[in-house]
């Protein structure tokens, strides 16, 4: 005699997934305004690591392209090396613009890798860093040059031995501990 068979299982019933939601166009809009908002310009790579709940890539290009044909927004490409239709917020070209033209900074920039602006992996050449809390990524000119993710640092770019050191430090540093070293050092 079977020990644990189906007639001791307990009810069962049939649950169906959820299918797509079909969003109004008025909330399909909210969201395309919103990542543009966002990033100031957008393409379907930079939206390849946003919420899977986000509305697909054809209806915000629909968006996209009636926003443009009224003149709210520009059509393009602005980013090299992207494939695909990308859109922009003038602002945001005139932005783009004025960067290139000025000369690169040395100075280190160290964002959490669940800041948005985080796009490394994605339009910003390199590894796809988990994103998750504690995970850092440090660029020098709009470069990233190093990762941290569960304390272990990797140099994404070759650097010197005193480089690496300076790096690991600005990496471990609490956000507010690294403002005030940077102020240190500008001081020294």
């Amino acid at each position: 005699m079977a020990l644990f068979g189906i007639e001791d299982a307990g009810r069962w019933t049939l649950i169906r997934q959820p299918g797509p939601v079909a969003e109004s166009p008025d909330a399909i809009e909210h969201v395309a305004r919103s990542l543009l908002r966002r990033y100031g310009v957008v393409s379907w790579r930079m939206l390849e690591r946003e919420a899977a709940w986000l509305p697909a890539w054809r209806e915000l290009v629909r968006v996209y392209r009636r926003l443009e044909a009224r003149g709210e927004i520009r059509g393009g490409r602005f980013i090299a090396g992207q494939s695909g239709e990308q859109f922009a917020l003038p602002d945001a070209i005139g932005l783009m613009r004025q960067v290139r033209r000025q000369p690169a900074d040395d100075s280190l920039v160290c964002l959490a890798a669940t800041d948005p602006a985080n796009l490394l992996g994605t339009v910003v050449p390199g590894p796809k860093l988990a994103r998750v809390a504690g995970s850092r990524v440090l660029y020098r000119g709009g470069v990233p040059i190093a990762a941290s993710v569960g304390g272990q640092v990797e140099m994404l770019v070759p650097v010197s031995a005193g480089e690496q050191q300076a790096i690991t430090r600005a990496l471990a540093l609490d956000p507010a501990l690294r403002f005030l070293a940077a102020q240190a050092e500008a001081e020294a």
